[in-house]
């Protein structure tokens, strides 16, 4: 990964949520291959993708996270998924973690934070 761009995919149902999501991860050099506001939405755009890691919110219209983190590891067994989600959805975020979620960021975040648990996760390919 040292020579190429990391390529992620954001998935929120939140406009602002995902622009702060892309400009935090532009800024240490990844590239954004999609953004989705749904699970759906986001399943078929991972599939067609297939990006180095993705943003998963877990409440979300239509197909929700859980629904679509369980898609995408189907898809690919190995797939780095990051939760984005408000601490309030405990249970949700454990049980996702549980599931093959990478690791979980909560919702406020600090910029530096996301970025740091977005490149632990595609170490984690290399270890």
């Amino acid at each position: 990964m040292d020579n190429e761009q990391r390529r992620v995919l954001i998935v929120d149902d939140s406009k602002l949520m995902r622009q702060m999501i892309r400009d935090t991860l532009a800024s240490d050099d990844w590239q954004v291959v999609g953004e989705a506001s749904d699970g759906c939405e986001a399943v078929a755009m991972f599939e067609r993708l297939r990006p180095d890691a993705v943003t998963l919110d877990i409440i979300m219209p239509d197909s929700n996270g859980m629904d679509a983190l369980r898609a995408m590891l189907r898809i690919d067994p190995d797939a780095k998924v990051v939760v984005v989600s408000a601490l309030s959805q405990t249970k949700r975020i454990s049980e996702a973690i549980r599931f093959g979620a990478q690791d979980f960021i909560a919702k406020p975040f600090l910029p530096e934070q996301l970025q740091q648990t977005m490149r632990l996760c595609l170490e984690s390919v290399l270890v």
